[in-house]
């Protein structure tokens, strides 16, 4: 008979909270708040969520639970959560947003909407089902699995911040853990968001790729000018902004300004741990394209150990109503997602320098800057091993180490400011939609993040 308090006892309640709907259940409540970050309309959501979704459970759970102002005014509050049992004891930082991108009500499918959780087709539909109220709450559910099967006692600590503005950039996050980093001091961080490479491969990502903005801008005249007058005579602003973008990447996608690439390539240590790694496609949504972008690097070389381009967004005239004009102006905004391997403060200058070398001195570089920095902790460190071993004995699957999500998240305030290792333990997949309409978790991997957490929470908790 399985000992209710052991290790396996713990994951057969975990389990259970799964197969009884309770995590279901619970997410449905989370999804039910409209904390939009991006909508004005919805601002006091974002304190609703904290202080309705979130500081009754906590501090079920044995948190002292504090809600705070942000430090940059305009920006969702940030909650703190503490439950200390033996300050010589392990301590673990968890990290979520309780924020979402907007809801795009009118751009779900039939029968699916954002704020309400609904099952079809073996996925489970909702605004922040998969980023990131989905991600943490599956931690902390485990984390109430593993406290009920030690009597209340996990036998380490927990700290706990949850921001609700990084949907914006995180603003304010950086300083507010600088202002508060005896409160928030941990040996490391291990938290949820993101993708895992595949649905079924559980992975560890040990940091983030950066992201770094900036606009190409041709603005030549105060207004539009007669097409068939002047069409041929003066300068097309958006043919300008189009070459700008032909000589910054190839028709098939490899970046040609390489000042912006890793100097010695993918590293070694990157590689090696990337050895005979999968990445699926997102089905519907987004395919991997043979023959697109770096040429010699796999697919997971491509976005976990190399530096992307893209285009935004990019206008001219008016678009949804276009008349016979020569536009006045023309304006792409871009994107590089970038490792730590490469510095970004070198990208805007060679740029300039790659543009001018082209004849392209009227394209302008504008709003040229970092959204989010890049971070990464070796995937060789104890705590990652430790995490991974974890995961393994749980689930009895492999676990895929990756040197970094390929999306944004702010590891980087956490390295910079606590000095803690990154163990991010994605629950989600590349897939989910999570930044458009039908974002939605599958069970499946939901269920097996529940365990794996149960796990790692289990052993956190063990002597020695």
């Amino acid at each position: 008979m399985t000992d209710p308090t052991g290790r396996a006892g713990a994951l057969a309640r975990a389990a259970r909270l799964f197969d009884e709907g309770v995590l279901k259940q619970r997410l449905a409540e989370l999804v039910a708040i409209r904390s939009t970050a991006q909508d004005p309309a919805h601002e006091a959501e974002l304190g609703r969520y904290l202080e309705e979704g979130m500081r009754p459970w906590l501090e079920r759970l044995g948190f002292a639970v504090r809600v705070h102002p942000n430090p940059e005014p305009g920006f969702g509050p940030i909650l703190t959560a503490t439950r200390i049992e033996d300050p010589a004891r392990p301590t673990v930082l968890l990290y979520g947003h309780g924020d979402t991108v907007r809801g795009l009500d009118e751009q779900w499918s039939e029968g699916l909407e954002p704020w309400r959780l609904i099952e079809r087709e073996g996925r489970w539909y909702g605004r922040g089902t998969a980023d990131n109220k989905g991600q943490h709450a599956i931690n902390l559910l485990a984390l109430e699995a593993v406290l009920a099967a030690r009597g209340g006692r996990l036998g380490a600590n927990v700290k706990l911040v949850l921001e609700m503005a990084e949907e914006r950039g995180s603003r304010g996050l950086r300083e507010f853990v600088t202002a508060h980093r005896a409160e928030l001091a941990a040996d490391a961080l291990i938290a949820s968001d993101g993708p895992r490479v595949t649905p079924g491969t559980p992975t560890i990502a040990t940091g983030t790729r950066g992201t770094y903005h900036f606009d190409l801008v041709a603005k030549l005249r105060p207004g539009g000018v007669h097409s068939g007058h002047w069409g041929g005579l003066t300068t097309d602003p958006a043919v300008l902004i189009a070459h700008a973008i032909s000589t910054i990447m190839d028709r098939d996608g490899k970046i040609l300004v390489r000042d912006w690439l890793p100097r010695n390539g993918v590293p070694a240590e990157v590689r090696a741990v990337l050895q005979g790694a999968e990445v699926a496609g997102g089905g519907e949504a987004a395919t991997i394209d043979e023959g697109w972008g770096e040429p010699g690097l796999t697919p997971a070389e491509k976005i976990y150990g190399w530096n992307s381009f893209i285009v935004l967004a990019m206008t001219s005239g008016r678009p949804e109503n276009p008349v016979n004009a020569v536009a006045p102006d023309a304006r792409a905004h871009c994107q590089i997602r970038y490792t730590v391997d490469t510095d970004p403060a070198g990208f805007a200058p060679a740029l300039r320098r790659h543009l001018d070398a082209h004849g392209l001195q009227r394209v302008v570089i504008e709003n040229a800057g970092i959204r989010m920095p890049a971070s990464r902790t070796s995937p060789d460190h104890p705590w990652v091993r430790w995490a991974r071993e974890s995961i393994e004995a749980t689930l009895g699957k492999r676990v895929q180490v990756i040197p970094n999500s390929s999306g944004g998240l702010p590891g980087d305030v956490f390295v910079d400011h606590l000095g803690v290792p990154l163990v991010w333990v994605p629950h989600s997949y590349g897939g989910c939609q999570q930044h458009g309409p039908d974002e939605h978790l599958l069970p499946g991997p939901a269920r097996e993040g529940l365990l794996a957490f149960a796990g790692l929470w289990w052993d956190l908790g063990e002597k020695g």
